[in-house]
């Protein structure tokens, strides 16, 4: 099964852990921990059969913390291009990895790009305000949308400024 019960065995004996890592094993103790009886297994008379699995039209992205892809999954969005390539590549990466989840957010804004760039290929010039919710942000957030114009315009004069600058040398 992908979620057991069992805990995996650690790579290092416990009394080098204690030793080595400060405050390691404080919650070992039983009556130390408030979610003990929440770890106990109970036959209950609850069951819960295994759902066929959904049939995988193109390889999907599994945590390396999983033994298998789950029973069901999205495949609105097949992964692809230059996005699908990091997502990829953050999925060889162990979540608790802070690799795999900044390859994660920047898949998601190299994807926005190549909507834009897929848009204009296409012939559509997409609305960037309206798609950002600026009318919503100047209908419920007048003070909010000024401070954000304000920064993205001297972010823009900053810019021009040092561009300036480098032309002059």
């Amino acid at each position: 099964m992908a979620y057991t019960r069992e805990k995996p065995r650690l790579t290092r004996p416990v009394e080098e852990l204690r030793r080595t890592i400060p405050g390691w094993g404080v919650d070992l103790d039983p009556n130390d921990r408030p979610s003990v009886p929440k770890e106990k297994f109970e036959d209950t008379g609850a069951h819960w059969d295994f759902p066929e699995r959904q049939p995988e039209r193109w390889p999907r992205e599994k945590s390396t913390e999983h033994r298998f892809l789950t029973p069901v999954f999205g495949t609105a969005q097949p992964p692809s291009g230059l996005s699908g390539m990091l997502r990829a590549a953050a999925f060889k990466q162990s979540e608790n990895d802070m690799r795999h989840w900044l390859m994660l957010l920047l898949a998601d804004r190299v994807n926005v790009v190549e909507g834009l760039v897929d848009d204009l290929a296409h012939g559509h010039v997409p609305n960037l305000f309206k798609e950002m919710g600026g009318p919503a942000e100047w209908k419920y957030n007048r003070a909010g949308f000024y401070k954000k114009a304000a920064i993205a315009g001297g972010a823009v004069l900053l810019l021009m400024y040092l561009n300036g600058r480098r032309k002059r040398r």
